[in-house]
């Protein structure tokens, strides 16, 4: 009996898929195309969103929020914002908090993705990033920045997203976080340009089928290929700066990012992570980004370093101390 209701739930499941195979091909054949006929993902996409980039432990292995979850959290995250709006100034506190932005400058979002999903990450199916390698776990823990409890000797011994070479939602690959969470995306028939808000990354991506750069010629944001797979803008980024430090991924990452025009309003982004150095195992994540009518910011990040030299007098205090003592 259990065998012929398992043939029958096959064979019902084959032929829903007969039936909404058609539709979804008549979807993508009449979705938004360029003049010279590739698909049209142009536009200013918003990536906002409070899903996390990880399972809650909490959830074990609940993949999917219901509707009444979903706008639970959603109504959460916008009674959040109004509270800290409207509550009152705090002073910061000499050798104790030193505050930080506060919510006025945030821009979160206040939306669960569109498919309820627990987590960003689809891949490993638990909704959570592999298990670090020793060599992994290392290099994260020597992550240079403001965000840790050494005193900084240099500007080189800052992240560069204290020194504004990268923004931490930037990319690749693009991340929710903080704040100014737009890509604008720009076609021509050759090539693919990517300008995110944060700090203005540009990345032009080629697709006519160049040769790759020899693996000595590392880049902040990678050297990206692209390609069409169908309606699907697949990119191929790899010759990863070292230093750009990104979770704690070695210089042999790989990422492959897949853009898709679901409708007139979502583009569907999802990446793949593969660097055996620092992850046992590859990682994906899915990310719907959401199509905005506003314009991007200028975005502005403390032009000229201009608080540098604030940030290491803590060094240059100790320096002097010991100077004193000789």
């Amino acid at each position: 009996m259990t065998g012929g209701r398992s043939t029958t739930k096959l064979a019902l499941i084959a032929l829903v898929g007969l039936l909404v195979m058609p539709a979804l091909a008549l979807a993508q054949d009449d979705g938004p195309r360029t003049a010279w006929g590739a698909p049209d993902v142009q536009g200013i996409w918003d990536f906002r969103t409070i899903t996390p980039m990880e399972r809650p432990e909490d959830l074990g292995d609940k993949a999917f929020l219901t509707e009444e979850e979903a706008v639970q959290r959603e109504q959460a995250a916008v009674q959040r914002d109004i509270e800290l709006w409207e509550a009152d100034a705090r002073r910061t506190e000499a050798g104790g908090s030193v505050g930080g932005y506060n919510n006025f400058w945030m821009d979160r979002g206040t939306r669960v993705i569109g498919t309820r999903r627990t987590s960003l990450v689809i891949d490993p199916p638990n909704g959570r990033l592999p298990e670090m390698t020793e060599e992994g776990q290392a290099r994260r823990a020597d992550g240079r920045g403001s965000f840790s409890d050494r005193i900084q000797d240099s500007y080189t011994d800052f992240s560069n997203a204290d020194r504004c070479l990268m923004g931490f939602n930037a990319g690749p690959p693009i991340t929710p976080g903080g704040y100014n969470q737009n890509v604008q995306i720009f076609q021509t028939p050759d090539e693919v340009v990517l300008l995110t808000e944060m700090v203005h990354t540009v990345r032009v991506v080629p697709l006519d089928e160049r040769a790759d750069l020899d693996e000595s010629l590392a880049q902040w944001s990678g050297v990206s290929r692209g390609y069409w797979e169908g309606d699907t803008l697949v990119v191929e980024t790899a010759n990863f700066d070292i230093d750009r430090n990104w979770r704690g991924a070695s210089a042999n990452m790989r990422l492959e990012e897949r853009f898709t025009r679901v409708d007139a309003d979502t583009l569907e982004y999802e990446y793949t992570v593969t660097d055996l150095d620092t992850w046992v195992a590859p990682w994906t994540v899915n990310l719907p980004m959401v199509r905005s009518d506003l314009p991007l910011f200028e975005y502005a990040c403390h032009e000229g370093n201009y608080s540098m030299e604030t940030m290491l007098t803590g060094a240059r205090a100790d320096e002097a101390a010991a100077a004193a003592a000789k």
